[in-house]
């Protein structure tokens, strides 16, 4: 039988430190190329998509270490510390994340579709009825309490899970297992309607004449598919490392499952959402789509499908690709890409519109934006060991074979 060093930790060596603040001096160079040429609207739309971007694969480490902990499943054990090195960047996320939509607010109108406040004056030339209509939810004191209680309540979360799992490894027994559950099924609750409201305030209130109950499923596909890549895609390069060496193909193949059957349901999720709004052809609905359809986004439309549900399918049908390491590593890159797409499409339609670009500022503050993630959760990663030595499925996990 194989011997494994539970007590290992993670090392942030200094190259992978370096790496990452050289992607995150990248990332500063390409905002401030975009507000020093004149592209302030579509810097701070760049911004906005990969600082929820970032929020959503923060949440979905969380959203994973509380379903494992409700399910009480045990196969995730001994990789459970990677989601919840992901939850600890949670803060840091949302404290960008506010920071960049209260700029957005007050600065460059990017939610200029409802955030005008003659667009509620009846005595203005500018009057709109419907967004005076939904002036009693859709206004900036109440959108911005509703964005920092979410956020903040997913932190308190997030902090309760992480200190009953290290307090675990320090006392053992079953006390701080038995809160996890509960404080898990708690947040699962909580996450349930708050992070609905959290995407129709972020992103569709971007064209808020524009509205869907399908939104929010849309978006929580998005974000658990990008959080499962991102998962699946930092344990693989960790074990190239010579680290979680106890990891398994068969760990590897519940990821890849997941992956499978999420990218389906999103694919299900945006199919749904666009065929009835086509075929009902109602001028209110069949905007959205109509902006999609122009010139300037149609082929990154038909490319948004190819690449999130396409590639998936074909590549993570068989068994053996599910447990194949490198074919999973590559694979996640193309989702974690697919899905960055997926928001480019939900944000620059009813940001910047035909004025979209794809260049410097896009490709600058995505690469800032993953080394802002990555110094931040290896970091967190190497703050403890990379085991819960005390948790009562460890040895389940650690023989996981399927």
């Amino acid at each position: 039988m194989a011997h494994f060093d539970l007590s290992q930790k993670y090392e942030f060596s200094a190259n992978a430190k370096r790496w990452s603040l050289i992607m995150i001096v990248v990332g500063v160079i390409a905002v401030a190329f975009g507000l020093f040429t004149g592209h302030a609207e579509r810097t701070f739309a760049n911004l906005l998509l990969n600082s929820y971007y970032l929020t959503g694969v923060c949440a979905a480490g969380l959203f994973f270490v509380a379903i494992q902990s409700v399910a009480n499943a045990g196969w995730a054990t001994s990789l459970i510390r990677i989601p919840m090195a992901f939850g600890s960047v949670l803060p840091y996320a949302a404290v960008i994340l506010i920071v960049i939509v209260v700029g957005g607010l007050f600065t460059h109108n990017l939610y200029h579709h409802w955030a005008d406040p003659e667009l509620i004056n009846p005595a203005s030339p500018k009057y709109d009825k419907l967004i005076a209509g939904k002036s009693g939810f859709l206004n900036v004191p109440f959108f911005l309490i509703r964005l920092v209680a979410f956020l903040g309540l997913w932190v308190l979360f997030m902090r309760a899970l992480r200190k009953y799992s290290l307090n675990e490894d320090q006392v053992g027994g079953m006390l701080n297992f038995n809160k996890s559950i509960k404080t898990s099924a708690i947040f699962l609750i909580v996450f349930a309607f708050s992070s609905a409201l959290f995407a129709f305030d972020v992103i569709m209130s971007l064209e808020a004449h524009w509205f869907s109950t399908m939104f929010a499923w849309y978006n929580f596909a998005a974000m658990w598919v990008s959080g499962l890549a991102t998962i699946t895609l930092t344990l693989i390069m960790l074990r190239e490392k010579g680290y979680f060496s106890w990891v398994n193909d068969s760990h590897l193949h519940d990821l890849g499952k997941f992956i499978f059957a999420f990218s389906i349901f999103w694919t299900y999720v945006w199919f749904a959402q666009f065929l009835l709004i086509y075929y009902a052809n109602l001028p209110e609905e069949v905007v959205y789509f109509e902006k999609r359809w122009a010139p300037e986004y149609w082929p990154f439309f038909l490319l948004n499908i190819i690449v999130n549900f396409v590639a998936p399918i074909l590549i993570l049908m068989t068994r053996d690709a599910k447990r194949n390491f490198q074919i999973m590593k590559y694979i996640c890159m193309v989702i974690l890409l697919g899905h960055w797409l997926d928001y480019y499409m939900m944000i620059m339609p009813g940001t910047v519109g035909t004025e979209r670009g794809f260049g410097i500022i896009e490709l600058g503050t995505f690469i800032g934006f993953i080394g802002i993630f990555a110094y931040l959760m290896l970091n967190s990663l190497s703050k403890a060991p990379l085991v819960p030595k005390n948790h009562p499925y460890l040895e389940e996990s650690l023989h996981h074979d399927i």
